[in-house]
Parts: C-alpha cells; structure tokens; sequence
C-alpha cells in the first residue's frame, strides 16, 4: 500500500513538472521532411506544416500583382538548394506561431548548420526579431555584422530612396523612415536615431513592414 501511494505521488509530480514546461512554453525539437520551399524564409513540410524561419526576414518575391524585392527570387533558390525535399531538424521556442499561423522555428540541416544563419551570413535575408532574449540572437547578429563587412547580397545594394536620418523603437526593435507615422509615434525613451540602414542592422533592429526603408 505504501508502495502504490509513493508510486502515485511520482506519477503526479512527473505530470506536474510536463504541466509547468508546456505552460512556460520552453522550446521543443523533432525532425521533418521538407516537401517544398514558398521563399527565402517559408517552408512546408510533408504534413503540410507551414513553417517560418524565427529570427529572419528575407525579402519577398513575387507575388500576385507584387514584384517582390531585390534578391527575393535569389534567396528562394538558396533556400531550395539548402532543404527541399530533405530532413530537417526543426527547434521550436516559446513563441510558437506567427500572426498568419505559420508554425515558428529555426532550422538546421543535418551536418548542424543553421539555415537561418546561412542565409543572414550570405545576404539573403535580416536579422528580424521582436524579443533581445532570442534565443541564438547574438549568433544571428554575428552573421548579419559579417555579411555587412563583406558586403555580400543585400548589403551591396544600395538604399532606395535614401533618407536624412532613421529612427528606431527601442521597444519594438523596428526602425522606419522619418515620415513614417508609426517611427513619428515613437515615445521619446524608446526612439534612437541611425544614421543610415546598416547601423540599425548592426544593432538588431529590423526594418519597419510599412514604409520598407531598405533595400
């Protein structure tokens, strides 16, 4: 009898420990296979996941009446070379979806590259991320900061429509053009000013979705 009650206070604290990391949201891991490639950024799997790569943002392609972005088209190819049709191993965190429900993750092949270094380190995609916890955000930036040094892809294109100055969201970790409503709402404890592009870059701020100051 005593066996059976402390063999039932195992099992329930057991559950309770699994109970506390789903609440708490820590990061989980398991391995798929890539059935095909969207864009620089967004993959489905064979169960007809929808996954986006956490911490990046590659610039779009054409889409519909869209033209796409610079390299948009050159970052898909890169993304097919690196995953289609292979096993992936994919790390989930606590942020778990994106707002249109696309599953969030980083990515990494089987030899352990991260894809979503790869493409920062080439130029084919930013640093884009909500969170300064992040987990391998100091690994992203690395690749962002040496991609930018060698001015590979992105980094050697010039601005469009250059401006005067930038300013940042210390909060939202986004940047936006001067006439930017959303950068002119900024509260001043959170605004910073760049320069240009690549400084807010270098700092792991993310271009705003709105008035796309760069490229």
């Amino acid at each position: 009898m005593r066996f059976s009650r402390r063999f039932a206070y195992l099992i329930a604290a057991l559950f309770c420990v699994l109970f506390v990391a789903a609440v708490c949201g820590r990061s989980y891991a398991l391995d798929a296979r890539v059935k095909y490639v969207i864009d620089g950024d967004t993959i489905v799997l064979t169960n007809g996941v929808k996954v986006r790569y956490m911490g990046i943002n590659a610039p779009e392609v054409p889409h519909k009446d869209e033209k796409g972005e610079p390299l948009g088209i050159e970052a898909r190819k890169r993304n097919k070379r690196l995953v289609q049709g292979k096993f992936v191993h994919l790390e989930y965190g606590a942020e778990k979806k994106d707002r249109f429900g696309r599953r969030l993750a980083f990515v990494f092949l089987r030899d352990g590259r991260m894809v979503n270094e790869i493409l920062v380190r080439e130029g084919l995609a930013f640093v884009c991320m909500f969170n300064k916890r992040m987990k391998y955000r100091q690994r992203l930036l690395n690749a962002q900061k040496d991609a930018i040094k060698r001015k590979v892809g992105l980094w050697a294109l010039s601005p469009t429509r250059p401006e005067p100055f930038y300013i940042g969201n210390k909060r939202t970790l986004r940047f936006h053009r001067p006439g930017c409503p959303y950068g002119r709402k900024t509260w001043a404890g959170n605004r910073v000013i760049f320069k240009e592009p690549k400084d807010a870059y270098l700092k792991g701020y993310c271009r705003c979705k709105k008035c796309l100051p760069f490229p």
